[in-house]
Order: structure tokens, then C-alpha cells, then sequence
């Protein structure tokens, strides 16, 4: 698709957390098999550009940090101090030993690596970045290197040496100035990330752009001999926990969607959109002559699912591991988890009314007095208490503790820890011993989900199939469901939530086989609902 529209270079960030989920542990294999996929661009005749960095934003969880890195007191990412210094040393050089031989100076297609990302918008320290240098060569990085910022930025982010490239210009004289006044008077001249679209998060219209407002500012970028890379020129999906979120002192905790269709040219499923065909006119038209474009692939075969069979369900409090004790709440990084979820819990004296407030929520929380809900707190709206009444006796409280996606841009990085990171207050008093469950959800074929009683407003893990004669893609319809996530042969699709935009769930043809396929869905807000089907188009843009 990339060379129908007359691209010849892909763009990728390698992702940190995915690469070493724990300390130590590297992960290169499956669908992180990073170089596999570098070596099929260039069966495909596709450079690509390398943005490994640590740091990647990319609206990704904590921007591509492993969770880990929180449990090192003292660490600060995106600085010199030395824990960081050391684990980014041993990340960069295991992503080296997997792609620096695939280099364009090796033989391969990779025509140049970024260093940090956008760190202009974060810092200025010229040292720091010549370590980030020094640590990409020694890691076998030896071609050429770049940064890239946006031009209010670039200064701060640009190591003279490196190639510096912009992020967000596209005026031609605007883009030259700014790079020559930051390398020697000279090109080349590369925008780095050019925004067509834009992402979404949850609550919030989804972000589309008319294909008209970019066809002249690519032409004029193109007539002027820029390189120009389209951020995004296919965003797919973010599958599984991997979402990241934005917060800053102005503006809420936001969020973002499983769904990365960005209406960039290409739609989540990889299908040609209007933007493509008129990006591909104006490319088209800078092309040598005898040029001609290969033909756009037909869009990919849809398929409808009629219906889905549960034929198992349990509450979440029938799957509870062993718990942790601690007199007050562990955080998700103190428990060593990464993402999901954890239920904390703890026994208290009733006959009591009052406000129940929990400090330090990340991010989402379902209350319960002895088995039966009584409220949520969504961070996004600033929640923290709920007004609460127990009963007479010793009361169960229970509290079901969503990491809804770290941040991944801003000051903010360094306050990234999830589940009750303070701890919980009934009338201004602490409550004390507590039990923590973790449910991270990493391996769904691990629960042992038993068919029990479904018990209203509890969340609930539904277990289910569905028969297809032929394999095609498919968009999982969750508009009539609450909250929660879904799997389908073991694989973690991502989140719903009807509160939108984001209505429905992409499900690959690749992931699907002929005859019975396994679906898995852990609701959490209406633990009734039973009816699931598969549509041929998405859902994007319903806001409830």
C-alpha cells in the first residue's frame, strides 16, 4: 500500500516496554520481532527510518517506558541520572544487537536512527544527548543519526552533528530556514512527523480532516525537494493494555482509544481512504515520468458475524488469585504489575455513613459494600469520593482498580504509577488492612472461567464461540456493552467503552480460522448484557 501511494520509506518506533517487559527479560520474538518486519520492507523495496529511543510518546503506554523502571528509587527518565543511564544502556544495545547489521552502511534498508524523540519539548541539555549519542554508536548505531522536534522546539532538541529534522512545519521556506540555521547552513531537509489527522481519546469526537486541507501543502513540500514523513500514514490499533494517556495541569486525564485509524490514508484494517487517493494524485505528479505507480490493492474482504454463544460466565470475584497483604494499598508497581487491573480490599465497622475517598486513583474504580456495587470514580472527571453507608456488622469494601494507560507526554512521566497510589480515607480516617488481588489478564487462556451465577452489576468474564465457513475482517459491535475488554483466540483485541467515540473492536482476518473461534469478554460495568456480533464497517465517531 505504501508504494501505491508513492512512498518508499517506512517509519517505526521500537517500543520499549514491549522489548523488555521485565527487567532483564528481552522479548524480540512473535509479534516483536522488530527486525523480521524491517527485513520485509525491504523485500517490499522500502527504506526505513529507525526511532528506537527509549522515550517515543506515540500516544502509547507511559510513551513507551516498561513499568519497571518506577520501581528504581531514585531513577528519572530522560536524564543523566545514572539507573536510567544504565537500563537505557542495556536496551539500546540489546535493540543494536538485533538491527544495527541491518543499517544501509551493512548492507541493509535502514537509512537512518533517531536519537530521543521530540526532546526539545521536554529539556535542553546538550550533555544528555551526547550521551544518548554515544550510547547508539557503542550499541553498533555507526550511520547517520537525527533528531527531530517541533521548530518551537528544535534548538533545545538538536545536537549539532546529528541531522536535525522538524516535526509539524510544512511551509518549504519556514522548513529550510529552521534547518539550515541548525546544520551548517545546509540540508537535507526532512519533516519528520506530519500530521494529516489526528488520534483520539475517550469521551471526546473523533478527530477527522478533510484531504483537502493537506493536497496543497504536500505539493509545495514535495515541489521544493523535502523529504516528508506522514505521522500517520497507517495507525491500526493499539492492541491490548498499550494505550497511553495525555494530562497536564490544564486539561483532565485523557485517555486514549484502541482504535489508531487517526483517519490517516490508511484506515485501521490497512484499506485505501479518500486521503490516500488524493495523496497519491500529488505524489504522483513529482515522480519522473516514466514513473507510474503500482495499482492500489482492493480493499480487504469483510465479513459479518450473526451472532456470538456464551456458554460460560463468572464474576470477577470468582477468578481472585491469592492476594498480597499490606497494611495500606500497594500500587500496581509495587505489586510488580504492569497493567490490568488489581481488587483491593479490606474489612471495616459498619453503621456508619459518610464519604469514602480514595487518594492517588489511577485511574478508574468500582466500589463495592459486601459484594454489591455502589459507584465509580473515573480520574477523568477528577472523582476521588463517594458518598457511602454501610451496614451494621464488619463490611467488606472492595475496590476494583483500572489502569486505563500511563501517560506519555509532558512533566508528568515522572508521576506515572497506577492503582491507589496513596491510600483511602472513610471520614478522613485511614482504612488499614488490606488485601490485594492482581489481575493482570496477560494470558486470558490461564483463567479458568466455570459457568456461575452472574450477579447484577458485578463485572464479569463471559466465555463464548462463534462458527465462520471463511476468514475476513470483521469490527466487533460493543456499542450496546459498558465497559471492558476482548479477546478473540487468545488475542487481546483492546478496550471498548461505550462512551465513545470508539463503538467497535478491529478483528484481522489473521486472527481468525474457519470453524469455531474462542471470544472472551471481561465486562465490567453490565455483566447482563449477552449480545455480540461482528459488522463490516467500524464504528468511530458515536459519543454517548
Amino acid at each position: 500500500m505504501a508504494k501505491a501511494m508513492g512512498l518508499n520509506t517506512i517509519s517505526t518506533y521500537v517500543f520499549w516496554n514491549l522489548h523488555e517487559p521485565l527487567k532483564g527479560k528481552y522479548d524480540f520474538s512473535g509479534n516483536n520481532n522488530v527486525a523480521e518486519f524491517i527485513k520485509i520492507a525491504q523485500e517490499e523495496g522500502l527504506w526505513v527510518i529507525l526511532r528506537p529511543s527509549p522515550y517515543v510518546c506515540a500516544e502509547w503506554e507511559f510513551g513507551g517506558y516498561p513499568f519497571w523502571l518506577q520501581n528504581e528509587k531514585g531513577l528519572i527518565v530522560r536524564s543523566k541520572e545514572p539507573q536510567y543511564l544504565e537500563a537505557y544502556k542495556n536496551y539500546i544495545k540489546a535493540v543494536g544487537k538485533q538491527l544495527a547489521p541491518l543499517q544501509i552502511n551493512h548492507g541493509g534498508n535502514i537509512l537512518m536512527v533517531q536519537i530521543e524523540n521530540e526532546y526539545g519539548s521536554y529539556g535542553s541539555d546538550k550533555e544528555y544527548l551526547n550521551i544518548n549519542k554515544k550510547m547508539f554508536i557503542d550499541a553498533g548505531f555507526d550511520g547517520l543519526l537525527y533528531t527531530c522536534d517541533p521548530a518551537d522546539d528544535l534548538v533545545k532538541g538538536h545536537l549539532p552533528g546529528l541531522l536535525p529534522a522538524v516535526n509539524g512545519l510544512d511551509n518549504p521556506a519556514k522548513v529550510k530556514k529552521i534547518i539550515k540555521e541548525n546544520n551548517n547552513g545546509k540540508g537535507p531537509y526532512l519533516i519528520a512527523e506530519w500530521y494529516p489527522a489526528w488520534f483520539d481519546w475517550w469521551g471526546t469526537k473523533h478527530h477527522t480532516v478533510s484531504p483537502d486541507s493537506y493536497v496543497a501543502a504536500l505539493d509545495s513540500v514535495l515541489a521544493n525537494g523535502i523529504s516528508i514523513n506522514m505521522y500517520m500514514f497507517h495507525g491500526g490499533t493499539t492492541r491490548g493494555f498499550m494505550n497511553g494517556a495525555n494530562y497536564n495541569d490544564k486539561n483532565p486525564y485523557e485517555p486514549q482509544i484502541s482504535s489508531y485509524d487517526y483517519d490517516a490514508p490508511l484506515d485501521e484494517a490497512g484499506n485505501a481512504t479518500a486521503k490516500f487517493f488524493k495523496f497519491r494524485e500529488v505524489i504522483q505528479k513529482h515522480l519522473p515520468a516514466s514513473q507510474i505507480l503500482p495499482a492500489v490493492p482492493e480493499k480487504k474482504k469483510t465479513i459479518s458475524i450473526p451472532s456470538v454463544q456464551f456458554t460460560k460466565s463468572c464474576s470477577v470475584f470468582d477468578v481472585l488469585p491469592a492476594p498480597k497483604l499490606n497494611s495500606s494499598p500497594l500500587s500496581f508497581e509495587a505489586l510488580n504489575q504492569s497493567y490490568g487491573f488489581v481488587l483491593y480490599r479490606t474489612v471495616t465497622d459498619g453503621n456508619i455513613s459518610g464519604v469514602l475517598k480514595i487518594k492517588g486513583l489511577r485511574d478508574y474504580a468500582i466500589i463495592f459494600i459486601n459484594g454489591k456495587r455502589i459507584g465509580v470514580l473515573d480520574r477523568r472527571l477528577y472523582q476521588d469520593s463517594i458518598a457511602v453507608d454501610l451496614p451494621k456488622g464488619k463490611v467488606t469494601l472492595d475496590i476494583l482498580v483500572e489502569n486505563m494507560g500511563r501517560i506519555n507526554f509532558g512533566a508528568y512521566l515522572l508521576k506515572n504509577k497506577k492503582g491507589i497510589t496513596e491510600n483511602v480515607l472513610l471520614n478522613n480516617k485511614e482504612l488499614k488492612n488490606w488485601k490485594m488481588y492482581s489481575l493482570p489478564f496477560n494470558n486470558i487462556n490461564s483463567i479458568d472461567i466455570k459457568n456461575n451465577k452472574i450477579v447484577d452489576a458485578i463485572p464479569v468474564l463471559k466465555k463464548g464461540s462463534f462458527e465462520i465457513t471463511t476468514p475476513g475482517d470483521t469490527y466487533l459491535d460493543m456499542s450496546n456493552w459498558g465497559k471492558g475488554i476482548v479477546w478473540v483466540n487468545g488475542h487481546n483485541l483492546g478496550k471498548y467503552w461505550s462512551i465513545g467515540p470508539q463503538q467497535t473492536i478491529y478483528l484481522p482476518a489473521e486472527w481468525l480460522k474457519k470453524g469455531s473461534n474462542e471470544i472472551v469478554v471481561f465486562e465490567m460495568l453490565k455483566p447482563q448484557q449477552t449480545e455480540l456480533k461482528g459488522i463490516e464497517n467500524p464504528i468511530l465517531d458515536k459519543l454517548k
